[in-house]
């Protein structure tokens, strides 16, 4: 939680003083968290890297190019890929904790009177938010399905997706002249480039945090539980982002804010619920084919083993 909001608004104020850097600023993070994955291997020998396979590369080609691509439809894309993948439909418990989650997020940004034209969210916007919860939700159940690819690691998959985004994203950087415009911006003297390094610095650091975590919350859970989390922790971020940054709360973002909780809370109490004795247990979406129950003995030695 700590490591995703420290994420979220260094990234603010990075992309702020520097808006002509995104892609830069991305790889930067990216190779930092492979540095620090070496350095964590050197440290620690339970931290065990991948060999580099060509054959495991190709296998994990989906699932880097999501990452290098990848919020309110994020949930229902989400069971909606899950449901494709594992061929099985949600609960409808399920179904209607997201449908509240998804609809508080609608209301909150629903145009509104008190706030200026330029802050309403545009119609390309939309589509931008669209296709980015859609490589968001393929991000989250290809990681699912690509655990198995690493020996079922998450440092190991960590790995491959930082390594392989950044081989990735290079290219884009250098045709969209980046590096280049970096140079120049150095020898600017009205340019603070120490925002950008140290965020640079930060975001990395907190960055490998959260892709670690974020691996191990949907390799112990699943994809969608990990969205409704992520639901849930964007609250937090918007109620710090109207106290640092005196972002405007509206009365719909108010709204909002209390119909996600209320679908996040709901979604709590069903996971909480014992599943029922009687009869076979009927397929899980949130598990993915061929892995082993909660609370099984397999699944108890499996949390045993090294991530």
């Amino acid at each position: 939680m700590t490591a995703a909001l420290v994420m979220v608004f260094v990234n603010k104020a990075v992309l702020n003083n520097s808006p002509d850097l995104p892609l830069l600023f991305l790889l930067n993070q990216l190779v930092i968290a492979v540095i620090l994955l070496h350095i964590s291997a050197l440290i620690s020998k339970r931290v065990e890297l991948p060999k580099f396979s060509i054959e495991n590369a190709a296998k994990l080609v989906p699932v880097v190019l999501v990452n290098v691509i990848a919020r309110g439809l994020v949930l229902p894309l989400t069971i909606l890929v899950s449901s494709v993948h594992t061929k099985s439909a949600p609960p409808l418990t399920t179904l209607i904790a997201a449908a509240s989650v998804t609809f508080g997020f609608f209301i909150g940004v629903a145009p509104s009177q008190s706030l200026p034209a330029a802050a309403t969210p545009s119609f390309l916007s939309l589509i931008y938010g669209v296709l980015s919860s859609l490589f968001i939700a393929l991000h989250a159940v290809l990681i699912k399905s690509s655990l198995p690819h690493c020996n079922n690691s998450t440092i190991q998959l960590a790995w491959w997706t930082n390594f392989g985004s950044a081989v990735f994203l290079l290219p884009a950087v250098l045709l969209h002249g980046e590096f280049a415009l970096f140079h120049g911006m150095i020898n600017d003297p009205a340019w603070n480039g120490t925002v950008f390094l140290w965020g640079s610095a930060i975001t990395g650091f907190f960055g490998f945090l959260l892709c670690i975590a974020g691996l191990l919350s949907i390799k112990v859970t699943s994809p969608i539980t990990h969205m409704f989390s992520s639901a849930a922790r964007s609250v937090l971020q918007t109620l710090l982002g109207v106290w640092i940054f005196n972002d405007v709360l509206t009365v719909p973002r108010g709204t909002s804010i209390m119909v996600i909780l209320a679908g996040t809370m709901y979604y709590t109490w069903i996971k909480s619920q014992p599943p029922p004795s009687q009869g076979r247990r009927p397929e899980d979406i949130e598990r993915a084919p061929g892995s082993v129950a909660l609370g099984t003995p397999g699944e108890t030695k499996d949390l045993r083993e090294k991530i």
